[in-house]
């Protein structure tokens, strides 16, 4: 930070050319812009990604425990359903003469239904975890953008007492004022 304000007091040495005018130069300002605000960035940025990802990760892992409960919920119904299957396969042998087929039908029904909830419940859970993995990234980045910008507003409002601030339009007006000449 020495060497931003060391950059703007150094201009008040110059020699003054009678003239006023912008630095136009983007090789010499922006060096320093984007060194400040990468250094705020960093500095401010670091700690809140640590707290915003680890309570990310709370979630999603909560996330993902409910989703196992869910599928030991689906298992259970499945052998709920194995056990139902060896009820009717039973029963198949003693009605084998009467109604074999409407048995087999049956049996298909029956698995093909817990087949077709075990994918709906594993699909339900990989679009629960996709979508809260998008929510936390994009919650992450706002929340990390506002506080470097209001990070980085603080810093500069700090640094620019009134004297420094004096100074440096004084040193300017100096080299433009010098430019004009």
């Amino acid at each position: 930070m020495k060497s931003v304000t060391n950059s703007f007091v150094s201009l008040g040495h110059w020699p003054s050319a009678g003239g006023f005018g912008f630095n136009t130069d983007i090789l010499a300002t922006n060096p320093i812009n984007l060194s400040v605000v990468l250094g705020v960035l960093i500095y401010f940025g670091k700690g809140v990604l640590n707290d915003l990802l680890d309570n990310r990760k709370q979630r999603i892992l909560s996330t993902i425990r409910n989703s196992e409960e869910l599928r030991k919920g689906a298992i259970e119904q499945l052998e709920k359903a194995r056990a139902r299957l060896r009820k009717v396969e039973t029963e198949a042998n003693e009605y084998r003469v009467n109604g074999y087929s409407e048995i087999e039908r049956e049996k298909e029904n029956l698995i093909n239904a817990t087949c077709d909830s075990l994918e709906r419940l594993e699909n339900y859970k990989n679009e629960t975890l996709l979508f809260e993995q998008q929510r936390a990234i994009n919650q992450v980045r706002r929340r990390v953008f506002q506080q470097a910008l209001q990070g980085a507003l603080g810093t500069l409002n700090s640094c620019l007492n009134s004297e420094l601030h004096f100074r440096t339009i004084s040193a300017n007006i100096g080299i433009l004022g010098a430019m004009e000449e």
